[in-house]
């Protein structure tokens, strides 16, 4: 008896960990999406909980953008799952993936610059590897139809798809790139890139 109520509030200590988690990762994303330069403190408070606790969970504030960005990658290759990307033409579905995924990091170019300021380009890249594949899947598909070009690697094309729409969200964020610009620019310039050469 003693022995089983001993174990009863592992559970409770588990659930309540879960809610801090998820409390601060939501936070995190809302507060440094918001200004990049939120401090620890203040995503604490806005989940909250206490630095000791969220220091319990992220030991650095390193650690703690790193997942922060990738809870919410995870939330926007949810978003990004449509069924039309694999059943449009090729070009047609690029430019809707484009508009889809702008329009989601645009949201959150902020918490991208944080990361940029923390982690290392390769590790940001790891974090986008699910969406990643789906955009590889699209541009080996448009190859295979003849709509997009086969005489560079598809690794480059998908790197350089990668490449081109986070130096979107930079220039965003400096005001070099305009809001109402920014798509279109976006969407011109990948499919003029993936597109079959003249002659």
């Amino acid at each position: 008896m003693g022995k089983t109520a001993a174990r009863q509030p592992v559970p409770a200590r588990r659930a309540d960990a879960e809610r801090n988690i998820a409390a601060i990762l939501e936070a995190g994303t809302r507060l440094l999406s918001a200004d990049p330069t939120a401090s620890v403190a203040e995503i604490a408070k806005a989940a909250g909980v206490g630095r000791v606790t969220l220091y319990g969970h992220f030991p650095s504030r390193e650690a703690l953008v790193d997942a922060v960005l990738d809870h919410a990658v995870s939330l926007a290759d949810a978003v990004l799952g449509d069924e039309s990307i694999d059943t449009l033409p090729a070009p047609q579905a690029m430019a809707a993936l484009l508009r889809s995924s702008w329009e989601i990091l645009d949201r959150h170019r902020r918490l991208f610059t944080a990361a940029d300021r923390v982690l290392a380009t390769e590790r940001i890249r790891e974090h986008h590897e699910a969406p990643l594949r789906r955009v590889e899947r699209l541009i080996a598909r448009g190859r295979h139809d003849g709509d997009f070009r086969l005489d560079l690697p598809l690794p480059w094309l998908v790197t350089t798809f990668f490449s081109i729409i986070h130096s979107a969200a930079q220039e965003r964020e400096t005001g070099r790139l305009a809001a109402e610009e920014a798509e279109q620019v976006l969407v011109k310039t990948m499919l003029s890139l993936l597109a079959q050469p003249a002659g």
